[in-house]
């Protein structure tokens, strides 16, 4: 198993605006600041959303559009570098009307409101790339 150690960095509070997309709202934020490595947690609610689910026997996702009111009942994540560029990792749990959840990979979403909060991690940049037995990109680590 191998891993990096990290330091926490600054610690964030923000509101992506409403009707904003929620991946690009926290994309352009880090990158306001340039933090380019954190983990983060969002709660709030969404207009819709588009989530994922991955077959890992056929390494490919399967889009789930959700064209509805949504509670983040749970929502968290990490940035790190992907292609050279900052890439944002979320998983959501959403709840609609009645109480149904509905959990993924998070592609996007339109906020009716959100909160997130972000702590920077410092060290060594933390890099994806193509893992050849998943299908994804994954955190690089040396050794």
């Amino acid at each position: 198993m191998a891993s990096l150690g990290y330091q926490q960095g600054r610690a964030f509070l923000f509101c992506p605006r409403h009707n904003s997309e929620l991946v690009w709202s926290i994309l352009d934020f880090a990158k306001e600041r340039k933090i380019k490595m954190a983990v983060f947690t969002v709660v709030g609610a969404v207009k819709e959303a588009s989530i994922a689910y991955y077959n890992q026997a056929k390494h490919e996702y399967r889009e789930i559009q959700l064209d509805k009111p949504l509670e983040i009942a749970s929502g968290f994540g990490n940035l790190s570098i992907k292609d050279e560029k900052p890439f944002a990792h979320i998983h959501v749990v959403l709840s609609d009307a009645t109480g149904r959840a509905y959990g993924g990979h998070l592609i996007r979403a339109l906020v009716f409101a959100a909160e997130v909060y972000i702590r920077e991690l410092r060290g060594k940049e933390l890099e994806r790339e193509y893992d050849q037995t998943t299908g994804l990109a994954l955190w690089k680590f040396e050794g």
